[in-house]
């Protein structure tokens, strides 16, 4: 019965973000649909998952490979994961395997993981992965992410070098503790705008994944595409008791 009531708060709890989500689209200008709200789901079980994805909801995101992998089978074929987490390339072949419905990783923040990537999309015969370019928009040594410096060749690498992949944008977590500061999504759509420059691609054309629970709806006022939103819609993480 516990799983039963969390699936029905977080449903509730997720139509309360898309509300806020659309009010802010709408306060910057933009069409509601303009957002998408990537629900965060990481240690929360199925079940609750599954009430969510009941209210109508497709689009999920996850930190962990194991426990996507773990997950996905689970769930519903035309939901759309998102993985949010650092990826090890030695881990990019079981992701991409194991989650046929996988739609975007957000995190690739090195060639080395765009080309890793690349070629297992190639090798699994997948059609071409869309993917976010990671940005460390803070500058905390801790967080992944390209230094905005180096955000257009790592860009231009995917969307040249990288014919599996599909480059749709850009990506930012912000602060250490998550939060993010306005400077920090300044920083991403300065970003934006180089790299749609560099490329020749419209920035209506280039995704600006940023805002989390705490911050969405500035993030989107600020012309955030694609927010993160976990433990507003879930509630507080779940993480095993350290024996």
């Amino acid at each position: 019965m516990a799983s039963v009531a969390a699936a029905e708060g977080a449903a509730a709890a997720l139509r309360s973000v898309l509300s806020r989500a659309q009010q802010a689209a709408a306060r910057s200008g933009r069409a509601p649909e303009s957002v998408r709200v990537v629900a965060v789901s990481k240690t929360k079980p199925v079940a609750v998952v599954r009430g969510v994805y009941d209210a109508g909801h497709r689009c999920f995101g996850e930190n962990y490979v194991q426990e996507l992998i773990d997950k996905a089978p689970q769930l519903p074929e035309d939901i759309e994961w998102h993985f949010i987490g650092n990826l090890q390339s030695n881990k990019a072949r079981a992701l991409l395997a194991g989650v046929p419905n996988l739609d975007m990783v957000e995190s690739v923040d090195d060639q080395k993981i765009a080309n890793r990537l690349d070629r297992v999309v190639a090798d699994l015969g997948r059609k071409p992965l869309k993917v976010l370019v990671q940005v460390n928009t803070s500058g905390e040594e801790s967080k992944f992410g390209v230094d905005p410096s180096g955000c257009v060749e790592l860009a231009k690498h995917v969307k040249l070098g990288c014919p599996n992949l599909v480059f749709s944008g850009l990506m930012t977590i912000g602060m250490l503790d998550y939060s993010s500061t306005p400077e920090n999504f300044k920083t991403l759509a300065n970003c934006r705008k180089e790299v749609c420059k560099e490329l020749g691609i419209p920035e209506e054309q280039c995704e600006l994944s940023m805002g989390m629970s705490a911050d969405f709806e500035q993030a989107i006022e600020m012309g955030s595409t694609n927010v993160r939103v976990g433990s507003t819609i879930f509630g507080a993480r779940e993480y095993p008791k350290k024996k």
